[in-house]
């Protein structure tokens, strides 16, 4: 018996080491994988086959091994010891079931860890990793009394998230297969947690260096794994738990750390509360991070929408979006949306709120990428009939100011928000027309002389609204758009001429229709509207150039010298236009007088 083990172990050392080498084929693979499955006595095929799973290795063998493989440990997998087990077993030594199962536990390991190197690696085909995926999925299924398997599942997200290359395949594979069930994003939520956590640290003192310092000068690794923290949180679907649902288990037992099978937690708002917690956490510690500036963007860009409805207490953000919008430019835009859900919704008190938000009116805020959404939540703060008046008038005159530099659908929207705000705020209407009298003027002195024609009190460098002096002014600027060059803006101009006063007779403007617009729909809509009298222009001569001389002294335009014109009145009243040129023939045009 002795001889027939040893002899055994022999040819299973060689052949070992000639699948290493690549000599192994496709029949002697399934013969090991046959063997293996058939007695104890061929044990020592496990080595042999495990060395075939690399993604560097050839499909077919690697496939036919890792299925071997998987068939082989399915049915042991509730004998398998746990680690510390494993590890007493070994010291003791001499029960052959316990050495059998210490045996166990190390090749299982080294299968666990084959497969989420085949799984998560670049140079693993599609084939091989989709496979790979489901056998370490299957494990993490099948475990002692139906629990699943988070050990395994947390080495599998830790290999994921410290992945130097893209992880794009694997996380559309985990989308589709697997995100959809309760359990799994529950644990990973849990999972990622942990290591946003450990990440955390690491990134603190004199570890922060060494994490942000690769060896071979490259991208800061630190940053490649926030990536892809953020990466696997934005492929979790987002859950609605203001609807009642049923919810889909991967395991047997459900997102229970302890198994339990009361029937009083085996309910969705048991199963609700645990995932909103365990979401919350992730979420709180994958922000604690330092965020890239592309992942900072893309989380305050989508927060108020798949982050805070699913929080357990959304408040908890108040720190996170009240330093973004302290920040000030494009991040202030972006963040405007969270933080406006969490006052409006769970009590949040930002006394300079709008100090902030008059600030950020600039003519860049017109261009941004996000300021459909900023327009109208813009729309949206200055709807409260509490606010005062200087405040009102202060974004009114902001708005009349930005007008003069924006683009024309900017001057559409900057109209549509004035409007807007003269309706809801009568006590500004004011700002409209303010005439003064020259000689109240002359008489009073010092003390109006903000009130003069052609004075302009409004500081628009102000950040402060309450002393920017809007309330001893007028809209003038929209006067102007009355003569802009767009005829769109010097039509829609008209609506405020309107008494605003009168609630009944106006309604207020969809700040939706306006807060998209740019120059190609500015010119769309132009182009489509049917014109009713064309304006002509007539002349006596006919002109030979775009702007006559006189305009531009010392310059010479083109065709002026080649051509000339000549206008001869003849008798019966018509006057005869004869335009001569050097290389063209004469052309006679006529116009009734």
């Amino acid at each position: 018996m002795a001889t027939s083990s040893s002899s055994t172990a022999t040819v299973s050392a060689s052949k070992k080491r000639r699948s290493r080498g690549g000599t192994l084929t496709l029949d002697e693979v399934k013969k090991l994988g046959t063997e293996l499955l058939s007695s104890r006595a061929h044990l020592n095929h496990a080595p042999a086959l495990l060395a075939l799973l690399s993604p560097t290795a050839p499909l077919d063998l690697a496939l036919e091994a890792l299925i071997s493989l998987q068939s082989f440990f399915v049915p042991l997998i509730p004998s398998i010891p746990s680690a510390s087990a494993a590890a007493t077993a070994g010291d003791a030594g001499s029960d052959p079931e316990l050495v059998f199962g210490t045996w166990l536990r190390q090749r299982f390991d080294e299968l666990v860890a084959a497969l989420v190197e085949l799984s998560v690696s670049p140079h693993s085909d599609d084939a091989i990793r989709d496979v790979a995926l489901d056998a370490l999925m299957d494990f993490v299924k099948l475990g002692k009394d139906g629990k699943f398997q988070s050990a395994i599942y947390h080495k599998f997200l830790y290999a994921v998230v410290h992945a130097a290359d893209p992880i794009d395949t694997l996380l559309e594979l985990l989308g589709s297969k697997y995100f959809k069930n309760t359990d799994v994003c529950y644990f990973t939520y849990t999972s990622l947690d942990k290591i946003a956590n450990s990440l955390g640290s690491k990134t603190t003192g004199s570890g922060k260096d060494a994490m942000q310092n690769g060896s071979d000068g490259s991208e800061n690794r630190s940053s490649i794994f926030v990536h892809n923290i953020y990466n696997l949180l934005a492929h979790v679907p987002s859950m609605d738990f203001q609807k009642e649902s049923s919810f889909d288990m991967w395991s047997t037992v459900g997102p229970s750390s302890k198994g339990e099978k009361d029937s009083s937690k085996d309910t969705s708002t048991y199963i609700k509360k645990k995932l909103k917690l365990k979401f919350t956490k992730a979420w709180l510690s994958f922000l604690k991070l330092p965020l890239p500036l592309d992942v900072y963007k893309e989380v305050l860009a989508s927060i108020h929408q798949n982050v805070i409805p699913s929080m357990s207490n959304p408040s908890i953000l108040c720190d996170f979006l009240t330093r973004s919008y302290d920040i000030g430019g494009v991040i202030s835009v972006m963040v405007l949306s969270g933080l406006f859900i969490l006052m409006t919704q769970h009590g949040l008190e930002y006394p300079k709120f709008y100090e902030k938000l008059y600030a950020l009116l600039t003519p860049s805020v017109f261009m941004a990428k996000h300021r459909s959404v900023f327009l109208q939540l813009l729309d949206t703060c200055l709807k409260s009939s509490y606010l005062p008046a200087y405040l009102a008038a202060a974004f009114a005159k902001r708005l009349s100011r930005l007008a003069l530099s924006v683009p024309p659908a900017g001057a559409l929207i900057i109209i549509a928000l004035i409007h807007n705000l003269l309706r809801r705020h009568p006590s500004v209407n004011f700002l409209v027309h303010w005439e003064v009298d020259e000689s109240d003027s002359n008489a009073t002195g010092e003390a109006s002389q903000s009130k003069k024609i052609g004075a302009d009190p409004f500081n628009n460098n102000e950040a402060d609204p309450a002393k920017s002096g809007a309330m001893r002014n007028s809209l003038w600027e929209i006067d102007t758009l009355h003569h802009h060059y767009s005829p769109a803006v010097s039509r829609f101009v008209a609506s405020l001429e309107e008494d605003l006063t009168v609630r009944a007779k106006t309604t207020e403007m969809k700040i939706t229709d306006f807060s998209s617009g740019s120059y190609a729909t500015v010119f769309r809509d132009e182009v489509r509207r049917r014109i009713k009298q064309v304006p002509l222009a007539f002349y006596r001569t006919t002109p030979t150039s775009l702007f006559l001389g006189s305009d531009f002294p010392g310059w010479t335009f083109g065709g002026q010298h080649n051509s000339t014109v000549e206008t001869i009145v003849e008798g019966n009243g018509k006057i005869e236009v004869v335009g001569a040129s050097d290389s063209t023939p004469s052309k006679r045009l006529r116009m009734e007088t």
